[in-house]
């Protein structure tokens, strides 16, 4: 079977859930499975990395679809491409299902966020600005019959509409997800198979020399002790109020003298994160990294005192998988997607009550036993997870859609 697989963004420089767990799971397909062929589709070159596993993998080769614009690349080029070179199945891993595809498809669809809480979400507009972009959004208002224009909210409510009804089979990354699906969209539950997320278990494990940790803390400017949260800077995820509610925590016990690390890029909602901490007078007790890359993340999870993972809605949660596997306590949303990832391995607050969120932190942080049970949880709960799994169970998926 000639597999196609939409490698765009496991190809960023700078990656983030849905673009690790392609860049990831391409990886590990290539190292379980020498029966398939596999073309990696990109709009440009392949990284090292993934270059790499083309070189080191016979049945793996590229093939980069140039497209002078830097949108309508999987609609357009891609669509062009399964026209008239289309392979048997074509695997897209972390975006949209292009118009015209084969037959047999798979697509991953990761959350619906954007559908139950639209407000947390910008809704630029694709395409170009001035006459050019109105006449797109003309267009794609023609296209669906008035029920979409081109702007991003729009193309990720058709595009999962789209892939619902035309993939052979859906991927969820968790049973809340498919839930989801079912209940917005009202899709076929026995199309949709789950498959949990992996992650990379060679580097977020336990880590016990100490120098390293401080070579990397003294990188970014942390010191200890320190709470810790990866993600975007973002409404949806929540960090204007888990600064709210680490100043609330301050000020209730004068004895904690952590610090705030912030690792990720700055996206809707930023403004208000740098407000509340002016606000509260915040500068100095929170440390803004910006993006991390993934070989410095285990060594910053292994020196924080806690994890905090305040977001208002997710489909899996991967940075929850990384923060067990390094064996940091875990303080997390009470949302339905993170109590099923972490099934017991966290503490978790009402992600609308910030003073909920601050007594948490306090209790994980001010009881040892807490926080020791919460590591004991969590280094247990994490291996439940794994790349290869998630690699297996995604090619099962896979074949079963094109039975050999």
């Amino acid at each position: 079977m000639l597999i196609g697989l939409d490698a765009s963004r496991a190809n960023r420089k700078f990656k983030s859930g849905t673009e690790w767990y392609s860049y990831h799971l391409i990886k590990e397909l290539a190292a379980i499975d020498s029966a398939n062929q596999y073309v990696l589709y990109s709009d440009q070159p392949l990284n090292d990395d993934l270059a790499e596993v083309v070189r080191g993998h016979g049945n793996f080769r590229a093939k980069v679809l140039n497209w002078p614009l830097t949108y309508f690349w999987t609609q357009i080029r891609l669509s062009l491409e399964m026209l008239f070179q289309p392979p048997d199945l074509l695997f897209v891993p972390a975006h949209a299902l292009p118009l015209l595809h084969p037959r047999k498809s798979l697509v991953t669809i990761h959350d619906i966020g954007f559908e139950r809480e639209r407000g947390l979400y910008r809704s630029d507009k694709i395409g170009p600005a001035g006459l050019t972009g109105k006449i797109f959004d003309y267009l794609a208002r023609i296209f669906t019959l008035g029920k979409f224009g081109a702007a991003t909210l729009d193309y990720q409510t058709w595009s999962t509409k789209f892939a619902l009804k035309h993939a052979s089979r859906i991927i969820a990354v968790s049973n809340f997800t498919k839930q989801e699906l079912i209940k917005v969209y009202r899709a076929a539950g026995d199309k949709i198979a789950v498959v949990y997320n992996g992650y990379n278990d060679a580097i977020y494990k336990k880590i016990t020399d100490q120098g390293k940790i401080n070579q990397v803390l003294n990188k970014y400017g942390i010191k200890r002790p320190y709470i810790f949260y990866v993600g975007r800077l973002e409404k949806k995820k929540n960090t204007p109020a888990l600064v709210n509610a680490f100043a609330i925590m301050k000020a209730r016990h004068k004895e904690l003298k952590h610090k705030l690390v912030l690792a990720g890029q700055a996206s809707l909602g930023f403004a208000e994160v740098k407000y509340v901490a002016e606000e509260f007078n915040l500068l100095d007790e929170i440390i803004l990294t910006g993006w991390v890359p993934e070989a410095d993340l285990p060594y910053i999870y292994n020196g924080a005192a806690l994890f905090v993972f305040p977001s208002h809605y997710e489909g899996f949660g991967i940075p929850l998988v990384e923060a067990m596997a390094c064996g940091a306590p875990i303080v997390a949303s009470a949302i339905a997607p993170l109590k099923e990832v972490a099934d017991g391995a966290a503490l978790f607050f009402n992600p609308s009550d910030k003073h909920d969120l601050a007594e948490k932190m306090a209790e994980a942080l001010l009881d040892e036993n807490c926080a020791t049970e919460l590591v004991a949880r969590g280094l247990a709960r994490v291996k439940d997870f794994s790349l290869v799994k998630c690699a297996r169970e995604t090619l099962a998926v896979l074949e079963s859609i094109f039975p050999s």
